[in-house]
């Protein structure tokens, strides 16, 4: 059973320990999404401290985590959204230890960021995940995401990412 809760700073070292072990996961797949540059340490604090972090606990382990957002980042201007830019949650950041992927935990924390779209009245919920990572793009397509456009982060790779977006409260 997992419990999902607030990060807190003590939380820190624990989410960079499966960040850490995600990065090297993803890479010995040869999906190269992220680096020792990012996600950094310096990133997850700042959720933290914004209140925008969640972790998936496991016997008081950290095994997974994710940040839920209320800001739309500039990246995703040009995005043609399938509703206007008004009380979107967008997520960032969602990973599952390697350990533990395969178990559901990645969509619990989904099913976990869906449920806190409604209780705080957002009317979708966005996000993007790296083109070259199949086995995401095949998981939000699963939970009724549409594919939309794509944003491109080049301090990470060449390739893009697919926007994806879902609508949470009907108008």
């Amino acid at each position: 059973m997992i419990k999902i809760e607030l990060a807190k700073t003590t939380d820190l070292d624990g989410v960079m320990r499966i960040i850490k072990a995600c990065a090297e996961d993803l890479i010995s797949k040869k999906i190269f999404q992220w680096s020792e540059k990012y996600p950094s340490s310096e990133v997850f604090k700042n959720d933290i401290d914004k209140n925008t972090l969640f972790v998936a606990k496991h016997k008081s382990k950290i095994i997974g985590c994710v940040a839920l957002c209320s800001n739309k980042d500039l990246e995703y201007k040009n995005v043609k959204w399938l509703t206007e830019d008004n009380k979107n949650l967008y997520i960032h950041r969602l990973a599952v230890d390697p350990n533990f992927q395969k178990k559901g935990i990645g969509k619990s924390l989904m099913d976990f960021a869906e449920e806190y779209a409604k209780k705080n009245q957002f009317k979708t919920v966005r996000l993007d995940t790296f083109s070259q990572n199949k086995r995401n793009n095949k998981f939000y397509k699963s939970r009724e995401y549409v594919k939309l456009g794509d944003v491109f982060f080049p301090m990470q790779s060449e390739y893009p990412f697919h926007c994806y977006e879902k609508i949470i409260l009907k108008p």
